[in-house]
């Protein structure tokens, strides 16, 4: 790769760094033959951090993402990049400039309010502890909490997206779907979203195969003697996707198909499906 596509790029922040992360991960891809070395720059607050932070921008000059809030810090920072002729942009500043204007109110330039342990703090924790409790098919018996139910057969990424909505405050309940078990009890008349998820057989078929190379080969042998090889059985998985698929067709339960999809892109659609749901809900609700 040619040097002229290699490029240092200083995530400096206040807080966790998770915003410049996010922002960073969604800019760069854009990119097909960009060679970035990020260096992350996380919970500055003090001029001696950010003397650390000046001294590896000098070390390893290069563009600079910012979301400092403090004005002090700010101006040496933006102040180190000028003499520098590395730009400089502080990211926030467009959103919060507009918000300003439509508000009517003076940002307060506290760094890290996002992570204030405030009642949306405790819902995401409560709700990372309803997921743990409700994994896989635990605790039935308490689905009425849910604010949603995922089901799929196994490995169809429920767990990974349940713990991902939890993190925006959203207990999420994983049910799996085994065929040949008795429904399960909660699902008959569910009181939130019932929503199934779903994949292409070759894709599920090599996802339990590296499980199973994971278990190790004990593993595979004690799951082979209990008649485990349909786990990864080509027609046998084909028929466990389609048994699923009409299932969640014969409740009216809306599926997703994962195959191609990241975690946070089915959490996504989980959402607007949880809100589909209740626009529903509340026509039906609504007096004539």
């Amino acid at each position: 790769m040619d040097d002229s596509h290699k490029l240092n790029l200083h995530l400096v922040s206040d807080a966790t760094g998770e915003t410049l992360n996010n922002l960073a991960r969604a800019t760069i891809v854009q990119f097909k033959h960009a060679d970035v070395t990020h260096h992350r720059w996380n919970m500055i607050r003090s001029r001696f951090q950010l003397h650390r932070v000046i001294e590896g921008i000098e070390a390893e000059p290069g563009p600079v993402l910012s979301t400092i809030v403090d004005q002090g810090l700010r101006a040496e920072l933006e102040k180190t990049c000028q003499q520098l002729n590395l730009p400089i942009v502080n990211v926030l500043d467009p959103v919060l400039t507009m918000l300003q204007e439509y508000i009517g109110e003076k940002a307060t330039a506290r760094p890290g309010q996002q992570y204030v342990m405030n009642m949306d703090y405790f819902k995401r924790i409560d709700a990372m502890h309803y997921v743990l409790a409700h994994d896989d098919g635990q605790a039935h018996t308490n689905l009425a909490e849910a604010d949603v139910i995922l089901v799929g057969v196994s490995r169809s990424s429920k767990t990974p997206t349940c713990f991902y909505l939890a993190n925006r405050g959203i207990k999420a309940a994983n049910v799996p779907l085994v065929p040949g078990l008795p429904d399960v009890p909660g699902l008959a008349n569910p009181q939130c979203p019932v929503i199934g998820l779903t994949l292409d057989d070759q894709a599920l078929i090599e996802i339990r195969r590296h499980r199973l190379r994971l278990i190790g080969a004990g593993g595979q042998a004690g799951f082979a003697r209990q008649g485990g090889s349909e786990y990864v059985d080509e027609d046998a998985v084909k028929k466990e996707l389609l048994w699923a698929r009409r299932l969640c067709t014969s409740h009216g339960w809306p599926v997703i198909d994962v195959t191609r999809r990241s975690i946070e892109e089915t959490a996504a659609t989980v959402l607007q499906l949880m809100e589909a749901w209740h626009r529903r809900r509340e026509k039906t609700s609504a007096p004539a």
